[in-house]
């Protein structure tokens, strides 16, 4: 397998101090664009393909918002109260722009790969390379909802996830209890 075919196994970012080196990375060095994407990413558990396909008239003005998600089809309700004002700042910069995260190059949304790189460049400007990728967002997001709720049948609902198990696995717990069980564990 090529390099550029092999499948990166992202992982959720499982430190608020790592989360927090991120956004001061993505908006020291890549910018309020990158960050604001991080910060949507990992409050409303979107998938990067959804995050970019939204446009400014979809959020603008708005603490609860309805959008279809790509994949599944299916409508998510994201709630923007915790992260608003931070939003609706960044909007006013955009002067009109169509898109809420718009490309340098072009008239379209910024891609995937583009996404992909501008994480990555703020991750390794904190030391963090290994593991993060455009649906760390998410996995962020699944991880730290868990955490905060311990809900695994709401989580997969919002994840729309087939089996709880599966969703487990996706944000890493099941991982993370074996290890700090073998850890602690004595006969």
């Amino acid at each position: 397998m090529t390099k550029r075919n092999e499948i990166k196994d992202v992982q959720p970012i499982r430190s608020l101090d790592r989360i927090e080196d991120m956004k001061w990375s993505l908006k020291k060095w890549c910018g309020e664009r990158d960050y604001i994407l991080f910060l949507l990413g990992i409050n409303s558990g979107l998938r990067v393909g959804d995050l970019l396909k939204i446009k400014t008239s979809e959020i603008q003005g708005k603490h609860v918002v309805s959008l279809r998600e790509g994949k599944t089809g299916k409508r998510r309700t994201i709630h923007l109260g915790n992260i608003y004002e931070e939003l609706d700042a960044y909007i006013r910069t955009l002067e009109g722009a169509e898109w809420l995260f718009p490309s340098r190059k072009g008239k379209g949304p910024i891609t995937r790969v583009q996404a992909y790189r501008q994480l990555q460049k703020a991750a390794q400007m904190v030391d963090m390379p290994d593991g993060i990728g455009t649906h760390t967002l998410r996995k962020t997001f699944g991880y730290w909802h868990y955490k905060q709720f311990r809900d695994i049948a709401e989580l997969q609902n919002i994840l729309n996830h087939a089996h709880p198990q599966i969703t487990l696995r996706y944000i890493g717990i099941t991982d993370e209890q074996i290890e700090s069980n073998l850890k602690t564990f004595r006969l």
